[in-house]
């Protein structure tokens, strides 16, 4: 970047429109607005405009439940293509709804009971094609850690169970309210990279605790980070159970083997979403013939027939108990509302439809709010459930429906065959499932584009495997709040120069071939200016003038006299970052130079018209764009003779 070859525009500067000042608004109407944008970005209320009375019922009867604007047209083709999708996830839903029952310490029942209400719920009023709902093993991890912190689930079943149930309840409620109140954003604050650690390190957790029923232990620790496993695994060694260890590995390497051979060849989905259900059946033949629960393999055990009992009595609202469900159901309401909305938004990215996320949660709550009343726990849309109903080629949500029905008559027909099913394959099972969460391409690639996201991650999956779940997800969370507070306490500030033959101006360091302009250093600031980043951006824009006069010194160009702002990228500014500016023209008049603002948006003049800062620093050095600014500038240093503070302010420098 030089400037000798740069040549100032020949455009008459006496014309140059001045940058308006919006007309003044009504502070409601101001209000109103900025509310709407907050809580209703989507205008969700637009098709009730001009509509009659009996339309809007309808209208907002379709809103909720989803199920009356695509049944009408609801054809056999689509139930042909639903009715596979359900039977397949069906297969998936039944061994691994008892597999995650188990993970959360419940009854192994419950896992059905979860895989038959909720997903009937969603299919009314959630908007998603693809999500097929179930448990998953992330929410029963969290589920078992921290009601475990409270309850032992084996001394006391019956007030773990009723626990369990009371923190469903609550992150439906919560879940559901964020819904209604237009609150989604909230979710958000879950970063990409901090999702990715986070299922990554309670794979890994959940992969260890499951090493109890591959190795046949009967006792195992509490504890999920991985020295107390460790540790709890190896002071055991003498209980290793060598027919369950066979069994586990055995299942397992069947259970990846169909998986890769799915992947390879998409047209064989249901190869792999088949396996665990052939498992539990190979498993409980296995363990039937050969009598293998009297050596040491240990079996699931009698299934109470029948449909959902309620539970809503069962519901816990007293102390010291429901600030536990409380907290356990905000946590894993977020968690499962997180991984549910992020499966539901991608699968329908593929098909081309729009997923309204507020929707989804006021679904998900509402199922879960309905589950906790009829003996289910905490459920969502898993990603493997659902990876297998969109590649089933379901059509609607009639594939949830289908699946619901068979669970149904599997609760009412069926259990006592699940009688011998051997836990080692339940443990295989969870196995595979998490391994499919260690998502270390992802990290590569964090690591490839962003050095902090990464760092993101891998914090957030350190915490999640070496201290505990609930810890690991506090560092995560923080973290990326800590990230987005370092994006606006410090945000981007850097130096625009001219591309050659143009009126344009770009970061110089993006652009290597632009030139500087003689006697004028133009800034660009790339964020909001708040209280958080007005003291930095005071400091910042002092140090870019120190180090321009320092360069034009050593060198030997033409002295600094004009600092120009560019405010395009400033969406707002508050009183913090008004002073702040009144503080940089201070600190400017002193060194005799003169600060030149441009390109400043509606909202930003409107502020500074209103604080008098126009006024002092005068409405013929606020210009439209930075080309305009710069031919005032140099239409100055033309005709105007040196600037007299600058002058005193060099001769004070040398003295």
């Amino acid at each position: 970047m030089g400037t000798a070859d740069y040549v100032y525009p020949s455009t008459n500067v006496e014309r140059a429109p001045r940058v308006a000042i919006p007309p003044p608004q009504s502070s409601v109407k101001s209000l109103k607005y900025n509310l709407k944008e907050t809580f209703f970005p989507d205008d969700p209320l637009r098709q009730f405009k001009n509509q009659t009375t009996s339309r809007r019922f309808v209208l907002g009867l379709k809103y909720f439940f989803p199920i009356f604007d695509w049944a009408p047209s609801y054809t056999l083709d689509f139930l042909k293509s639903d009715f596979i999708s359900g039977i397949t996830i069906a297969s998936l839903a039944i061994p691994q709804g008892i597999s995650y029952a188990k993970l959360a310490n419940l009854p192994p029942i419950l896992g059905l009971y979860s895989s038959f209400i909720p997903p009937l719920v969603y299919a009314m009023m959630g908007s998603s094609r693809d999500l097929a709902v179930g448990t998953v093993a992330v929410a029963s991890l969290l589920t078992a850690s921290m009601l475990g912190n409270v309850v032992n689930a084996n001394e006391n079943p019956k007030l773990y169970l009723h626990l369990a149930f009371t923190a469903t309840f609550v992150a439906g409620v919560f879940q559901a309210s964020l819904g209604l109140l237009r609150l989604g954003f909230i979710v958000d604050f879950l970063s990409h990279a901090t999702i990715i650690g986070f299922m990554a390190g309670a794979a890994t957790v959940v992969i260890m605790q499951q090493l109890k029923g591959i190795l046949g232990l009967n006792h195992f620790t509490h504890s999920t980070d991985l020295v107390s496993v460790m540790r709890s695994v190896f002071t055991q060694t003498h209980q290793w159970r060598w027919e369950s260890a066979v069994l586990g590995f055995g299942f397992l390497f069947f259970l990846l083997t169909t998986r890769y051979f799915s992947k390879r060849k998409p047209k064989y989905f249901w190869v792999s979403a088949m396996a665990p259900l052939t498992s539990v059946i190979l498993g409980s033949l296995l363990v039937y013939l050969t009598h293998a629960e009297k050596h040491g393999v240990q079996v699931i055990g009698n299934l109470k027939k029948g449909l959902n009992p309620l539970s809503f009595t069962d519901l816990v609202f007293v102390s010291p108990y429901l600030t536990t469900a409380i907290k356990t159901g905000i946590i894993t309401g977020v968690i499962a509302l997180a991984e549910g909305i992020a499966v539901g938004r991608s699968f329908a990215m593929f098909k081309n439809y729009h997923i309204d996320g507020n929707k989804e949660m006021i679904a998900f709550g509402t199922m879960n709010i309905v589950g906790s009343c009829t003996s289910c726990y905490l459920t969502t849309g898993p990603f493997s459930r659902s990876a297998v109903n969109y590649n089933a080629g379901c059509k609607t949500a009639v594939s949830n429906i289908v699946m619901a029905l068979a669970v149904m008559v599997t609760l009412l027909l069926l259990t006592p065959l699940f009688h011998y099913t051997p836990l080692v394959v339940l443990s295989s099972i969870i196995i595979s499932a998490m391994l499919g969460l260690l998502d270390y391409e992802a990290a590569i690639h964090l690591w490839t584009v962003d050095k902090f996201d990464f760092i993101v991650c891998i914090s957030a999956y350190a915490g999640v495997v070496f201290a505990s779940v609930e810890i690991g997800l506090v560092i995560a969370v923080a973290i990326s709040l800590l990230r987005l507070l370092l994006f606006v306490a410090r945000p981007k500030t850097f130096i625009l120069g001219n591309i050659p033959n143009s009126m344009i101006y770009r970061n110089v360091e993006q652009y290597l071939n632009t030139s500087s302009v003689p006697g004028v250093l133009i800034l660009e600031i790339d964020a909001p200016i708040y209280f958080a980043n007005s003291g930095y951006l005071r400091e910042r824009i002092a140090r870019w003038v120190d180090d321009e006069e320092d360069k034009l010194k050593s060198s030997g160009e033409t002295s600094l006299q004009y600092v120009i702002l560019n405010m395009g990228a400033v969406g707002n500014i508050d009183t913090s970052g008004i002073s702040m500016l009144e503080e940089v023209k201070k600190v400017m008049d002193r060194r005799g130079l003169k600060l030149v603002l441009a390109n400043p948006g509606a909202e930003v003049m409107k502020k500074l018209n209103k604080s008098k800062f126009i006024e002092k620093i005068g409405q013929e050095w606020i210009h439209l764009t930075v080309g305009e600014a710069v031919e005032a500038c140099d239409f100055m240093l033309h005709t105007c003779s040196p600037n007299p503070l600058k002058e005193d302010s060099e001769a004070y420098n040398k003295v």
